[in-house]
């Protein structure tokens, strides 16, 4: 009886013992646990809100009522990745890093650009795509280049990298709430030009825009933005993010929604 009641003792202790190194390390390969008691801060136990504009094709876009694209799609593999619900959470671009910055999202998974002021807000991951600005006219346009654009019609998405860029040629920029918007309207008539992304760019000729690309000004990193107080969220979406990368998985899904593999760095690259 004795002998029994020592077995059972020590099978007891192994059981605690289990239970209490059994949390989840948040990024684990296949990891498909709820997510709870990982040590993060979310606004939703199990869940990781993440905001994009929805404006943005083809990073972010409505489709039958449903958020989708490159971003959306790479924020859902991070989260399951994390043991994690996504919960996409639509936003005006402008908003989004002071939404993570305010605890309103979790993260912002929107083709943030790294820059140093939003750095003063926020912490990014390491980059999920490089891309770059570029200068879009209408055909028959005078401007061939960066050096056309003094004093010219400029418009660019509002928050975006692209105002500062422009300052830099004009004080004439008006803001729109998308890069697709301006691009738009500058098919239509409007504007002398338009800096955004090169991807949405030659996407929205492709959807048919009369538009033209003319020269690209730089190549950029673009991240996941996290809350300066949730170190290991970013920690552990890093290690996701370089699972990703490892796996193919990352460029299987740039692939799908971009037609090309975004998700190396190139040699000059710069922020």
């Amino acid at each position: 009886m004795k002998k029994l009641k020592i077995t059972v003792f020590f099978a007891l202790i192994i059981m605690f013992l289990a239970a209490c190194g059994g949390g989840n390390d948040g990024a684990n390969s296949g990891d498909s646990s709820s997510g709870e008691g990982s040590g993060y801060n979310l606004i939703e136990e199990g869940k990781l809100n993440f905001a994009s504009s929805g404006e943005f094709k083809p990073f972010s876009y409505m489709e039958d009522g449903e958020m989708v694209g490159y971003d959306v799609a790479v924020a859902n593999a991070i989260a399951e990745k994390l043991g994690l619900e996504a919960v996409p959470n639509k936003s005006k671009f402008a908003g989004i890093v002071t939404g993570v910055k305010q605890g309103r999202h979790d993260i912002a998974v929107a083709s943030h650009t790294i820059t140093e002021d939003r750095l003063k807000e926020v912490d990014f991951s390491e980059p999920y795509y490089y891309s770059g600005p570029v200068i879009y006219t209408r055909p028959g346009s005078d401007i061939q280049s960066a050096d056309d654009l003094d004093g010219k019609e400029i418009s660019v998405s509002r928050g975006s990298t692209y105002v500062e860029m422009a300052q830099e040629y004009t004080d004439n920029i008006p803001q729109v709430d998308s890069d697709v918007v301006a691009l738009q309207s500058l098919a239509k008539g409007h504007h002398d030009a338009v800096i955004t992304d090169a991807i949405t760019g030659s996407t929205a000729i492709e959807n048919g825009l009369e538009i033209e690309a003319k020269e690209q000004l730089g190549v950029s990193k673009q991240a996941v933005g996290v809350a300066k107080d949730n170190d290991k969220l970013l920690k552990d979406i890093n290690q996701a993010l370089k699972e990703l990368k490892e796996s193919g998985k990352l460029a299987e899904l740039s692939k799908e929604y971009i037609g090309a593999d975004i998700t190396q760095e190139p040699d000059n690259a710069s922020e």
